[in-house]
C-alpha cells in the first residue's frame, strides 16, 4: 500500500511542475474555442441575434482563441 502512496505522490509532483508541450496546448486551445465559439454563435442564431455563418463562428472562435491565450501566457 505504501509503494502506491508514493507513486500518487510522484505523479503529483510531476503534475505540479510540468507545464506540458506547448503545442498541445495551443492545439487544443484553438479546437475549444472553435467548438465555443460555435456554439455561441449557434445559440445566437437561434435567438435570432445574429446570422449562423462561417464568418461569424470564425470571428467568435478567433476572439476566444486571443483571449484565452493572452491569459494563460499573462
Amino acid at each position: 500500500m505504501s509503494d502506491r502512496d508514493g507513486e500518487a505522490e510522484g505523479f503529483s509532483e510531476g503534475v505540479a511542475t510540468s507545464r506540458g508541450d506547448p503545442r498541445v496546448l495551443f492545439l487544443m486551445n484553438v479546437i475549444l474555442s472553435t467548438l465555443f465559439g460555435w456554439t455561441i454563435v449557434w445559440g445566437l442564431s437561434f435567438l435570432g441575434i445574429v446570422e449562423f455563418g462561417f464568418v461569424n463562428v470564425a470571428t467568435a472562435a478567433i476572439l476566444l482563441f486571443a483571449m484565452t491565450y493572452a491569459v494563460t501566457m499573462a
